[in-house]
């Protein structure tokens, strides 16, 4: 399930050094999805997970956000753990995972080379995330993955940067939303520590009870 309507089109032409990228790695791979990745998810649901970037061989490749490589194996285990998913995560689109209650999608939609967007990048893609917190009416918190997801949603919600400093597992009010950080999820970040599971976790425990706190 995607939210196609705040999703730019597969031949976006805004950033001239991804759209060079994307078409160099269409050739190399014809057979991966190669273009900005939709967001995936309910548009009706009280939850938005905001990411950095589709990863070259993960989301890149499988065109679904975080699949395909190990930062979405943590990311989706953690998400059924929290009732913000059912099904089995097979690290594939077409396997049975099903968010509830939730959508996932990045701060940029296309694969950066190194995985590091510019600034220009991120300012070039935020309508689309703008877009897409505007389209989710029931919506009540965000997790941002991230400095980059983190600086990018409070810019979109109007708010600047410096009243609003990145932490890991800080929460942030704008208007009627509840912005939650954690640093990424990602394979650097679990490795060296600067993640663990649990930390993880805590994040996800913070919006369960968050969100069953606060209307339905």
């Amino acid at each position: 399930m995607t939210l196609s309507f705040s999703d730019p089109s597969r031949d976006c032409p805004l950033c001239p050094r991804l759209v060079a990228f994307r078409e160099e790695w269409r050739a190399k791979q014809p057979d991966w999805n190669n273009a900005p990745v939709p967001s995936f998810g309910v548009d009706d649901g009280r939850l938005l997970i905001v990411g950095l970037a589709p990863g070259l061989r993960g989301a890149n490749r499988t065109g679904r956000p975080f699949t395909g490589d190990y930062a979405g194996d943590l990311l989706y285990q953690t998400m059924i753990e929290f009732g913000f998913a059912r099904g089995v995560f097979e690290a594939r689109p077409d396997d049975s995972l099903t968010p509830i209650d939730t959508a996932i999608t990045n701060a940029v939609r296309c694969v950066p080379p190194e995985n590091k967007p510019t600034t220009d990048e991120i300012r070039g893609c935020r309508p689309f995330l703008t877009a897409t917190l505007r389209a989710m009416p029931r919506l009540r918190a965000v997790i941002a993955l991230g400095k980059i997801a983190h600086d990018s949603v409070v810019v979109a919600l109007g708010e600047k940067m410096a009243r609003h400093k990145f932490a890991h597992r800080a929460h942030h009010n704008i208007g009627s939303l509840t912005v939650f950080d954690s640093y990424h999820c990602s394979r650097y970040n679990t490795n060296t520590g600067v993640l663990t599971t649990d930390m993880f976790r805590a994040v996800f425990s913070d919006v369960r009870e968050f969100l069953d706190a606060g209307p339905l």
